[in-house]
This record gives structure tokens, C-alpha cells and sequence, in this order.
């Protein structure tokens, strides 16, 4: 929200970057020096490396990376391991999220989309965007995926929000909501332990009881990690690709809406284009080198905390040399958007095909679809790793 005393926030697909260089030390918010890494090559390097992880992050004497611990500090969770114990919890879960098993879930999809769509114009414009479609359409894959039918969406959300918080919640407030979130999913591998169904929970405890190795702890962090990643970042993305194609690219919307490949295609490159927040938040993929390690001709000793900057990456122009190519053209490069490397975003594929699905039903629906109000007008949710409208105004 903003005041008299503070200007408009810009919508995040007119934020500037950082320019792409070599390794540069910059300060975390906790005053921990950190290599920034901005080259797209670099960048790639960094999530992949072996000698550049993540759980000596959260090593004893480790310095610190976050000023309030979120979700992204638990130790048990799938992003927090590396090595063997990595490939181990990620086995339990890797195969529900093939692209082959993704495109399985595609009719589905689409039918919830469908229904959303029309559920939104029958109410009439103006109609709310976030109440109405961005948030509820993630919402509605991840519950039937983890059949959550029931959920307190109110909670989800608060959940949500306090585990990606970064300046919104005091520490207190954050762990406390943590705790009511983990005794949440804790409850929910008993539930299927007992009952077990054809739901993404109930394949996770049984692959997780044959495999062995995976805690208590750890099999609660996926699932915890997996409904908030499950709605909120494409809840984000939706959002933000609307702000940006109402606001900048009428004729692309009206095209998206036309052709099912040319969504499919402006998908990829609204993906690459808008971050999913502000370099404020985070400076970028947080990481920590075990060993000397040189990372485009800069030597990073051990013990270094390294950011690598996928949103910086997605714009160098070494490897997009033209950022006003045609939003319908093919990627001149792989995406960081999701990654790369052992820790590349399990649920990619899955976000890929909401938004796709969601952009080209609601715009072949409502060609004229426009913004209700300028965007310097939209008040955002603000204080988290991500940033998208807490409202967005839609009329034809």
C-alpha cells in the first residue's frame, strides 16, 4: 500500500535489473557479504556446482542469510539438502511431476479453468482477478492434486504469507504460524498413512515407507513446501502477466487468446521476463561454497555466500540480445526461472500449464478484456519473497 510519502511501486515487469558482470561482493540484509553472480552462464554454474550448496547455509557457525527465518530456512526441506540425501527425498516425489505425468493432468486443468472463467464473467465487471481467478485457480490444482478439498483458504493464505515473509511478520509471528502449518501436514501423512487415496500425499508416505531414509520431519517439509508452491508462485505469475499484458500488450492478448501455441509460447517468455518479486527481497538464489571455487574468473573461497541472480540472467544479453524480441518467439537460451541444476523447481511443468491454460481461456473468452484502473493505482501484497496485486480490477 502506499501513502502520500511514498511513491507507487511499478509493476515488476518495468523493474530494472542488475547488469550482468562478473562476481561482485554485495551485503544481505543481515550485513553478510555475498557474491552476486548476474552472468547467465554464471548463474547456471552456481545452482549446479556441487561445491556450491545450500545446507552449509545452515551449518554450525554459518553466518547469517535471513533477518526473519521463513519457510526457505527449514533444514528439514527439500531445498535445504544436497547430495544423496537430496536425490533421496526428491525420488519420493520427482515422478508425480514429469512433464508426461503433467500433461496427463492437462483435461482437468483445463476443465477448472473453464469453470473459472465463466464463474468470473458471470460476475459481472468490474470483477476482482486475484479473489476471482489467479488465486483460486492454483488453489483448485493443488487441492485436487493433494485431495485438500475442504481447506480453509483463509488459513492457506495466511500460511502462505507468513512462510514466505520477509519484512512483513516479526520472527514470533512467523513461527508460530510455521508451527500451525507443520502440525498441518504432520496430520495430513497420518490421515493417508490410514486412509490412503490416489492423491499426490498418499504417494509420497507410501514411496517414502518402502524407500526408507526419509524422516517424519522431512516427508512434513515436502508437503508444506509443496502447497505453498503449489498456488503461490503461480498465483504471482498469473497475476503479474495480466498487470503486464493489459497494461503493455493489448494485441498479444487478444493473439493469446486466438492461438493455444502462441500462449503457449508467450508463457515461456512471460515466465523469463517478470520476476517473481523484488531484488529487495532477495538478491537472488541463496548458496554457500564448501571449497574455493572460481565462478567467471572470480575465486570464491570456502565459506562464501554466494546469490545467484536469475532475474539478472534472464535478461543478459549475451544470451537475449534483444529485449523487445517478439514475446511469441522461442527462448534464445534456457530459462533460470526455475532453477537449474539438482534443485531445478519440481512443480515447473505444472506452472507452466496453468498459466498457459489460464492466459489463453480467460483471453479467447474475453478478447476485450482491459484493467479497471492505471496500474500506478494497484496496491500490492508487499514484505514477501514474491509480489503480485492483492487486487486487480478487470472490465469489458
Amino acid at each position: 500500500m502506499t501513502t502520500a510519502d511514498t511513491p507507487p511501486l511499478v509493476p515488476l515487469h518495468c523493474l530494472r535489473h542488475a547488469e550482468p558482470g562478473p562476481p561482485r561482493l554485495v551485503a544481505l540484509p543481515t550485513g553478510t557479504p555475498a557474491w552476486l553472480v548476474t552472468r547467465h552462464a554464471d548463474v547456471r554454474q552456481v545452482l549446479a556446482d556441487p561445491r556450491i550448496n545450500r545446507s552449509s547455509l545452515y551449518a554450525a557457525g554459518a553466518p547469517p542469510v535471513t533477518v526473519t527465518p521463513n519457510i526457505l530456512d527449514d533444514p528439514d526441506s527439500l531445498l535445504n539438502s544436497d547430495g544423496p540425501e537430496h536425490q533421496r527425498i526428491r525420488r519420493t516425489v520427482q515422478r508425480a511431476f514429469t512433464p508426461r505425468a503433467i500433461e496427463r493432468w492437462r483435461p482437468w486443468v483445463s476443465g477448472v479453468v473453464d469453470t473459472l472463467v465463466e464463474e468470473l464473467v458471470a460476475a459481472g465487471s468490474p470483477v476482482d482477478a486475484v479473489a476471482n481467478f489467479t488465486r483460486p485457480l492454483p488453489v483448485a490444482v493443488i487441492s485436487r492434486l493433494m485431495d485438500l478439498d475442504g481447506l480453509d483458504l483463509e488459513r492457506l493464505a495466511h500460511w502462505s504469507d507468513h512462510a514466505l515473509s520477509v519484512t512483513a511478520y516479526s520472527a514470533e509471528e512467523i513461527a508460530t504460524a510455521m508451527r500451525e502449518f507443520g502440525e498441518f501436514g504432520y496430520q495430513l501423512l497420518i490421515e493417508r498413512r490410514k486412509s490412503p487415496g490416489e492423491d499426490l500425499v498418499s504417494s509420497l508416505v507410501q514411496a517414502a515407507d518402502q524407500t526408507g531414509g526419509v524422516s517424519e520431519q522431512q516427508l512434513t517439509a515436502l508437503v508444506c513446501g509443496l502447497v505453498v508452491a503449489g498456488h503461490e508462485t503461480t498465483m504471482t505469475s498469473l497475476g503479474n502477466a495480466l498487470v503486464y499484458l493489459l497494461d503493455r500488450d493489448r494485441a498479444a492478448w487478444r493473439r493469446i487468446g486466438a492461438d493455444p501455441e502462441a500462449a503457449a509460447a508467450a508463457t515461456e517468455q512471460i515466465l523469463r521476463r517478470i520476476p517473481l518479486g523484488d531484488r529487495d527481497a532477495l538478491p537472488g538464489m541463496l548458496r554457500r561454497a564448501v571449497e574455493d571455487v572460481e565462478v567467471g574468473g572470480v575465486l570464491i573461497p570456502a565459506g562464501a555466500v554466494v546469490a545467484a541472480d536469475t532475474t539478472a540472467g534472464n535478461h543478459d544479453p549475451l544470451v537475449y540480445p534483444a529485449e523487445d524480441m517478439d514475446l511469441f518467439g522461442p527462448l534464445a537460451g534456457p530459462s533460470l526461472t526455475f532453477g537449474a541444476g539438482p534443485h531445478h523447481c519440481l512443480g515447473a511443468w505444472l506452472a507452466r500449464m496453468e498459466l498457459e491454460l489460464g492466459l489463453h481461456k480467460l483471453a479467447r473468452r474475453v478478447p476485450g478484456m482491459r484493467l479497471s484502473e492505471p496500474v500506478d493505482s494497484i496496491e500490492w501484497r508487499q514484505g514477501l519473497l514474491t509480489r503480485s496485486p492483492l487486487s486487480l480490477g478487470l472490465s469489458w
